[in-house]
This record gives structure tokens, sequence and C-alpha cells, in this order.
């Protein structure tokens, strides 16, 4: 038999300004190519058969996991994000496999509770180095996830590692070394990154609305004075007389994504040839490029605005969250105080790590998972952890 030959991607087209697979700047142990993937295809798909990629889908979006099976959860979050920045990227001719495995990868370090659960756990790491969600995805990555031979973690790309880390303190980002150097000097990282994280608000900010609305702690009305909503509101009004329920609502929602996409597709092109620049290292060192335009911004953000305020702190969010953050503190206080709870693969790690290890450990929890551990340990009752309305989803 003629030996199968090797596989060549299609970087010809890649547009100048894109992250090259063939030109990755390596992962962190040398490995022989794929035959039949690109590195960055290879990444995305390490990302989506790791454990942590699983466990988001009982991860809390807004609404806590046993809600409702209608509510987003961190996994359909993570997709839905992913299907948008593909888009975007395959618009700009960016490496589409980059931009989803970011995409992909970019809540992998969530801790259970959303934001609640990462809050608590950040005041109880505040005297060993504090917990940032966004940082512990790339512990999972490069350290957590146990799953090859020759290495800890995934051994990603440096593109995609890149990705990841969104945000980074000076302290963490010395420790980082090259991943950490483009914080130090304020410098970029490449379009797709930019991409993945513009695609990420773009997801939430529009699901919300939707699982806001479908779980009655939003009403139709309250939107009226949101300029998004409410201009492709009427425009659907118009085009469909008598539409309403559901049909309404992701008409409405589907053709605000469609507004911000193609906006952001246009205004991050018109940047882009402003800026000249013809590699991803001239795009790491501009000012960033993937971006929408002032009025477009200006509409986003009175919805991101309008979410905060009705509901992120609606009063039985704000008293679930409380519980959760509850849940999360007494789980840290009994493995600190005896880390011969933890399973004995994590209570090892203390011995290494420290808290970091109990850290690690809680932010690896599902939803369900925490709370039935908090019940084993505590003796409690699970707390009450469901603000809908009975019939919220039911839509």
């Amino acid at each position: 038999m003629t030996a199968a030959r090797a596989w060549s991607p299609a970087t010809p087209g890649l547009a100048p300004w894109a992250c090259d697979p063939l030109a990755s700047r390596g992962r962190r142990h040398a490995e022989p190519r794929a035959a039949t993937r690109t590195e960055f295809q290879r990444d995305r798909d390490r990302i989506v058969r790791s454990t942590a990629f699983r466990r988001l889908e009982y991860k809390t979006q807004v609404f806590v996991n046993h809600e409702g099976d209608m509510f987003r959860t961190r996994l359909t979050h993570s997709i839905e994000v992913a299907q948008i920045a593909r888009s975007i990227g395959r618009s700009l001719g960016l490496a589409e496999d980059l931009v989803e495995a970011i995409a992909l990868a970019h809540d992998l370090g969530h801790t259970p509770f959303g934001h609640a659960g990462q809050d608590a756990l950040d005041e109880c790491m505040r005297e060993h180095g504090g917990f940032e969600h966004n940082l512990q995805s790339l512990r999972v990555v490069d350290e957590l996830e146990q799953q090859y031979a020759g290495f800890d973690g995934l051994n990603l790309c440096f593109e995609t590692r890149e990705g990841i880390l969104k945000h980074c303190t000076a302290a963490n980002a010395r420790a980082l070394g090259e991943l950490g150097e483009r914080f130090l000097a304020r410098r970029q990282p490449s379009l797709e990154a930019q991409v993945a994280n513009l695609a990420d608000e773009i997801a939430y900010d529009n699901h919300d609305v939707d699982d806001g609305l479908r779980s009655g702690l939003l009403q139709l009305g309250q939107l009226d004075s949101i300029e998004l909503f409410a201009g492709h509101r009427r425009a659907v009004e118009r085009l469909h007389p008598g539409i309403a329920g559901r049909r309404l609502v992701h008409e409405t929602i589907r053709r605000m994504i469609d507004e911000l996409v193609v906006d952001l597709v246009g205004e991050s092109r018109r940047r882009i040839e402003a800026a000249a620049v013809a590699s991803a290292d001239e795009v790491r060192a501009a000012a960033p490029l993937a971006g929408f335009s002032e009025p477009v911004r200006s509409r986003a953000a009175q919805l991101k605005r309008f979410l905060h305020a009705a509901l992120y702190r609606h009063p039985r969010i704000d008293r679930v969250m409380a519980s959760a953050r509850r849940v999360v503190r007494q789980l840290y206080s009994a493995y600190a105080a005896d880390p011969a709870l933890l399973p004995d693969e994590h209570r090892v790690r203390v011995d290494v790590h420290g808290m970091r290890a109990v850290a690690d450990y809680i932010a690896g929890m599902t939803d369900r998972f925490a709370l039935r551990e908090h019940a084993r340990l505590t003796g409690e009752a699970a707390p009450d952890l469901a603000p809908a309305d009975d019939g919220g989803a039911s839509g």
C-alpha cells in the first residue's frame, strides 16, 4: 500500500492578519503534527473531549442548572459563542478553528453557580492569590486535565492559550512567561481572540434577554425603552402582524444578533484596513481591531445596563446567589479545615499546591455536585436555588 500523504491545511485562504496554523508558536511540550488536522483543529478537538468541557452542561449561566431544562448552561452558552465567533471569523478571513477553540474553552475554569460562585471563591482565596475564572480556564488546559501520558493538561497551542487568557494582573503575567508578556507590554491578542471575546458578549447579552423573559423575571414591556430590542421588535411586528409569545421574542433576538454581528464585521474590516496590518504580529502591536461602531456599541451598552439592573440584580436572583455564595464558602471552609475530606487525588495536591488545590477542586464542581457535597459535609438540606416562576420554563 502507498503511505498516506499528510493533509495540508488550506492556509492560502487565510487573510494576512490571521493566525496561520502552520506558523503556530507551538505547544508547551513538543508533539509531531497530526496527519489529518491542523494544529488549531487539534486544539478544538481536545477541548471538546475534555472533562471540564463536559461539566459545563451542569454549570450555571444565569439560572442554576436544576431550575429548568430550557435555560442556558455554560455548555450551551459556549456552543452559541463558538457559532457566532466562527461566523465572524469566516467573514474576516481568520482561522476559524482557532476562533472556535478559544470560544469553546473560554469558560472551562468557571465555578459552579456562575459569577456568584467565582466571587465567593475569590473571597475565600484572598490570602492565597485570589481566584479568577479566566486564569482558571488556563490552569485547566495547562495543568488540571489529566488525560495524556506525556504531559499534564491539554498541551494546546500558544495561540489558543493566548485567546483563553483575556485578563491578567501584572504579577500573574510575570509568572506566565511568554504568554503573559502582552499584558506587561500592553499589546493585543490575535484577532481570533478579539473576535471570540466579542462573540461572548453578543451571546450572553442576547440569550440572557431570552432566558430572563422565559423565566418571568423580565417582561416584554420593560424592554420598550431598550433601543436595540424595541427597534427590532417593532420591525418584526410590522412584518408579521399578530405575532406574539415565543415567536416574537425569537424573531426579535435573532435580528438583534444579526445587527451586532454585521456591524462588528463591518467596523472590524474598517479598522483593519485603516491600520494596514499585514500579519498576526502586527495585529498584536496595533490598537484593538475588532469592535463595534459607536452607535451600535452605545445601544449594546444600554442593553447591558438594563440586564444588570433588571435581571442580574433582581431580588430573586440576589436571593439565589446569596445562597450559592454561602454554599461555596462553606465548602471551602470545610476542605481548608480538614483536607482529608477531599478525594485522595485532590488531597495529595494540597500538600504541593496548598489552598490552590482546594480552589481547583471546588471550581471543577457542577452546580448539582456542589449542592450534594455541601449537604454531605454540613448535614443541611440543600438550599432553595429556584428563582423562576413555577411555569416559567414551559415556553
